[in-house]
């Protein structure tokens, strides 16, 4: 079973910064992309960033240059470092992740529980 934990989230003033986490656990042949999500009061779940094993990365347009993902490969570890932060980036921030099982090499998409972020004075 694949798990992944996030952590990083809570309170900050507009134009502050904050670093999230997300550590994935279990057996899995290969992990092939992780990433982070949002959803905000009254929105859809949208994409924030995403890398891939090869670590090409993909931001969403309101959040380029301020935001950065990366990853620690060893220890099956996405960050997303939060710059420049805006009241509008108040959302609850999920961790994914595609994986690759053993058994019969299927891919498999995992979601954390998610972790607050709130951008208020």
């Amino acid at each position: 079973q694949v798990q992944l934990v996030e952590s990083g989230g809570g309170l900050v003033q507009p134009g502050g910064s904050l670093r999230l986490s997300c550590a994935a656990s279990g057996s899995f042949f290969r992990l092939t992309s992780m990433g982070w999500y949002r959803q905000g009061p009254g929105n859809k779940r949208e994409l924030v960033a995403t890398i891939t094993d090869s670590l090409s990365t993909n931001y969403a347009d309101s959040v380029q240059g301020r935001f950065t993902i990366s990853t620690d490969n060893a220890k099956k570890t996405v960050y997303l470092q939060m710059n420049s932060l805006k009241p509008e980036d108040t959302a609850v921030y999920y961790c994914n992740a595609r994986v690759i099982q053993w058994a019969g090499y299927r891919s498999l998409e995992v979601w954390g529980q998610g972790t607050l972020v709130t951008v208020s004075s």
